[in-house]
């Protein structure tokens, strides 16, 4: 048994070790393998003061330094974690994964808590809403990026929080998951597809930026949204009455996409749209969502 727990240790420390050198004190190089061990180790409580009783550190005040109070750059550390994320399971076949998850909090203190759908409970509560990547290849994933939204404490709880000026302003999930694939990309991480739920799906401006990236990308929509197929073309209407029109309209109606989802007999469950009659063509053929 004393054999097997020497063995996970050293296994362990290999793992964290260019972890470790990312974090340059040394004091934190002490620290963190410790907490790492405490957290994945035995016992349910895992908090600072029950995980160092666990590791017989006696005082518990440098592992409660090393989380609440060290004050240190992580930008290295996270970009570590790219690097072997992408040694792991980066590659062509690899997917790049968008989600987001809710934890429910009754303070509103932390960061980012606020009245909001917790996707944990199927309802609106008070809880921070996180936005999550995570790089997968077969049946392993990494997780590369857990952020919670921004911007919704007051200007006191994030200055208190640490958080940086540049995130202080609210930022929705979408602009939030494009903002971390480009660091992503930059970091050099290989992956062939973004996959999505309807969450992001339903948002124009993701769809248009993964586009834009020149990303390959499958993302969910809601069944109710409205689409156009691909020759659909942009026209200006002329208004019979009131005043001129100022936008561009579509030749062709729309229809909802469970409309255009295959029954079992292969057809779509409703006809083909109908294109408006009209000469007023302006713009080339587009594809509107």
């Amino acid at each position: 048994m004393v054999g097997r727990t020497l063995d996970w240790k050293e296994e362990l420390g290999r793992w964290l070790k260019p972890f470790l050198d990312r974090l340059g004190h040394k004091a934190r190089r002490q620290m963190c393998p410790l907490y790492i061990s405490g957290l994945i180790g035995p016992g349910d409580r895992k908090s600072i003061q029950p995980m160092a009783e666990r590791l017989a550190l006696g005082e518990y005040d440098q592992l409660h330094h090393f989380i609440a109070a060290g004050v240190w750059d992580a930008a290295p550390v996270e970009t570590e974690l790219l690097v072997q994320a992408n040694r792991l399971v980066g590659g062509s076949d690899a997917v790049l994964v968008i989600d987001d998850t809710a934890i429910p909090k009754k303070d509103a203190h932390s960061v980012g808590v606020a009245a909001q759908y917790a996707s944990a409970l199927g309802k609106t509560a008070n809880c921070q809403t996180l936005v999550s990547l995570t790089l997968a290849r077969g049946e392993v994933p990494v997780m590369l990026a857990f952020f919670p939204r921004a911007g919704r404490a007051s200007g006191l709880g994030l200055e208190r929080a640490g958080v940086p000026t540049e995130y202080r302003t609210a930022r929705t999930k979408p602009e939030m998951a494009l903002a971390e694939i480009d660091r992503v990309i930059a970091a050099g991480v290989r992956f062939g597809y973004v996959l999505a739920d309807a969450g992001y799906g339903i948002s124009a401006a993701f769809r248009q930026g993964l586009t834009a990236r020149a990303l390959a990308w499958a993302v969910g929509i809601p069944r109710h949204l409205k689409v156009y197929p691909a020759d659909v073309r942009m026209i200006w209407p002329v208004a019979g009455r009131g005043r001129p029109r100022k936008r561009h309209v579509p030749d062709i109606l729309s229809i909802a996409a469970e409309d255009c989802w295959p029954t079992p007999h292969g057809r779509t469950s409703a006809g083909a749209p109908v294109r408006k009659e009209s000469s007023r063509l302006v713009l080339p053929p587009s594809v509107c969502a």
